[in-house]
């Protein structure tokens, strides 16, 4: 499944691998952009799957005319050694009956390379939420059993608040509780699966809804910041937004290009 770019397979002992769900908004794919522009982070590979739709593009992430022709593909894996991080950024849907053999053998592929865990970022429908996730906060985590002694201790001194169960038939009133994540692509799958074969899954996500999703990308990888510390603030105002994120130059066309002055 995976391809290395180089000769050798990378080393990936003990690496986080940060990942989206194509999930609503883009918010996941979206912040793993911001991730892997703002790191530098090296390309270091690609999944050879017939999972999700073909695709190819020009270099998301180019910063010259020298590397702007460069092409990427729709599963590519980047690391920045020095953090110990791994990123793989999806950039096409899954074709339809896929999704579930496409977690199974990237779940198989993080545990022979030993990555210490996964995270998952990604994002749910707004509209979805109950009475008490309106009145709270709109970002949410998942924890699999195994890495929950690892990481509860760090994750409950940040205040944050556990996805909630719901009905599993939301218009059944007796009905049984369960996670349920509208809008949220594979983020379930990946979930049950890491809970299933005992493997080290973190998910975080928010409630968005679609439209101009930048500002929930942000928000998402600061909330996932708290925890890491990716980056550090350039400032020693705590009040203070001073998290440096570099958008991609991709990002120039997210809407498409501007209005032709023939128009007016």
């Amino acid at each position: 499944m995976f391809v290395p770019c180089g000769d050798s397979v990378p080393d990936l002992a003990g690496h986080t691998l940060l990942m989206p769900a194509v999930s609503v908004g883009n918010v996941g794919q979206l912040a793993i952009d911001l991730i892997i522009s703002t790191l530098n982070m090296r390309k270091i590979g690609y999944f050879y799957t017939d999972c999700l739709v073909p695709m190819v593009g020009n270099n998301p992430y180019a910063t010259a005319e020298e590397n702007s022709t460069e092409l990427c593909i729709n599963a590519e894996v980047y690391s920045l050694p020095s953090k110990k991080l791994v990123a793989l950024q999806l950039r096409s849907i899954f074709i339809k009956y896929k999704s579930k053999p496409f977690c199974e053998k990237l779940l198989s592929w993080v545990k022979s390379s030993n990555c210490a865990k996964v995270i998952v970022l990604s994002s749910s429908h707004s509209y979805h939420r109950n009475d008490l996730q309106l009145r709270s906060t709109p970002f949410r985590y998942l924890l699999t059993p195994i890495v929950q002694k690892s990481v509860q201790n760090r994750i409950q001194s940040l205040n944050w608040e556990e996805m909630e169960k719901s009905p599993c038939i939301p218009e059944i009133d007796d009905s049984e509780f369960c996670i349920r994540i509208p809008g949220g692509g594979i983020t379930k799958t990946l979930y049950d699966e890491g809970c299933s074969k005992e493997i080290p899954v973190v998910v975080l996500l928010k409630f968005v809804s679609e439209g101009d999703n930048i500002p929930d990308a942000l928000g998402l990888v600061e909330y996932l910041n708290e925890w890491l510390q990716i980056i550090k603030p350039c400032c020693d105002d705590p009040t203070a937004s001073a998290l440096q994120w570099k958008m991609p130059s991709s990002w120039r066309l997210l809407f498409g290009s501007g209005l032709p002055p023939a128009l007016f």
